[in-house]
């Protein structure tokens, strides 16, 4: 297949770089930043000790669209804010028959696509792993899982070949409770952005492990009031998660050791976008839980504060604030 990467940034990377190592033909569209550093570097996908290389001449970055034109499949990898624009200039580029997946966050993207795309077949997956770009062309897996992938006419061409890439493919006809709970996991981000912890420290840390058990509890709590319903979480009901979190260090430590393998670097893209000084995702993540409760006549306070932070920390344009565990506690008025 010739599939197209919209938004080639770390996540769009490092599937693009398998995908075309498994033998398709990729076309990337990013920032100008990166087609330099590929076109310098190379393509470099390291993933748990393993490291597939591409040099620049073998990988094709560009930074305008109209190179989708040809393509028999584009995988949606902008940022939730660039999800409608984006959406508008695909309409008037791609086929009637082209598939379009959206690896993104949040859970509003694949219906925003839909409106745009008509009957184009539009396919809402979740990618359970984060990636880091460390540079001169690098893009490393910071923690293990594979794609949950939405179950959609037309699209099994793609399926096959995201499932030929061997990223780990797991396929559903109801992806929303899935969706639901993959933005769970993700309000964690913030806590990442904040501490400019990596995400082992976060799960090794007990004052942190408490931060982020009470994001995922008051969050959880709200979707339930909701009557929204939320998948397993590697097999555990997302309810226990808090108390999980809540255990003992060295137990707790065994315990999310099992569920989760993590690089020692590996962090939140809501981090990288602090670090580069861009617009994050928090609106559709944790300000996600913040909407959802106003709408039910509910509160989220500790999601509204975790909000809020992000937000200063975007206005200042100088990165992570580097909070203590014990700050972002204090700040998130947390006592236990």
């Amino acid at each position: 297949m010739h599939i197209g990467i919209f938004g080639a940034g770390s996540i769009g990377c490092f599937v693009g770089g398998r995908l075309q190592v498994a033998g398709e033909t990729i076309t990337l569209v990013g920032r100008d930043r990166l087609r330099g550093e590929i076109e310098e570097h190379g393509l470099i996908v390291s993933d748990f000790g393993e490291r597939l290389t591409m040099s620049g001449g073998e990988v094709r970055y560009v930074t305008g669209p109209a190179a989708l034109a040809d393509c028999d499949a584009v995988l949606v990898c902008v940022k939730s804010a660039q999800t409608a624009e984006v959406a508008e200039q695909l309409d008037g580029i791609v086929g009637p028959d082209v598939v379009v997946a959206s690896l993104q966050n949040g859970v509003r993207n694949p219906a925003t696509l839909r409106e745009a795309l008509g009957s184009r077949p539009v396919v809402a997956t979740i990618v359970e792993f984060n990636v880091v770009s460390k540079g001169e062309g690098v893009f490393q897996r910071g923690t293990d899982g594979g794609l949950i992938v939405e179950e959609v006419d037309g699209a099994g061409a793609l399926i096959a070949a995201l499932q030929r890439s061997g990223l780990g493919v797991k396929v559903t006809a109801d992806i929303a409770p899935e969706q639901w709970t993959k933005l769970l996991v993700n309000l964690n981000n913030a806590v990442v952005a904040l501490t400019d912890a990596p995400t082992p420290v976060l799960m090794s840390d007990g004052t942190l492990r408490r931060v982020i058990a009470a994001i995922i509890e008051e969050a959880a709590g709200v979707l339930e009031a909701a009557g929204i319903r939320v998948a397993k979480l590697r097999g555990l009901p997302v309810s226990w998660m808090p108390r999980i979190l809540r255990l003992p260090d060295a137990i707790a430590r065994l315990v999310l050791r099992a569920q989760m393998k993590a690089d020692p670097d590996a962090r939140s893209s809501m981090w990288e976008d602090l670090h580069r000084g861009r617009t994050t995702e928090v609106d559709f993540l944790n300000g996600e839980i913040v909407h959802l409760a106003e709408k039910h006549g509910l509160q989220a306070p500790v999601n509204a504060a975790i909000v809020r932070l992000i937000r200063d920390a975007e206005a200042t344009g100088t990165g992570s604030p580097a909070l203590t565990p014990t700050a972002l506690a204090a700040a998130l008025g947390i006592t236990n």
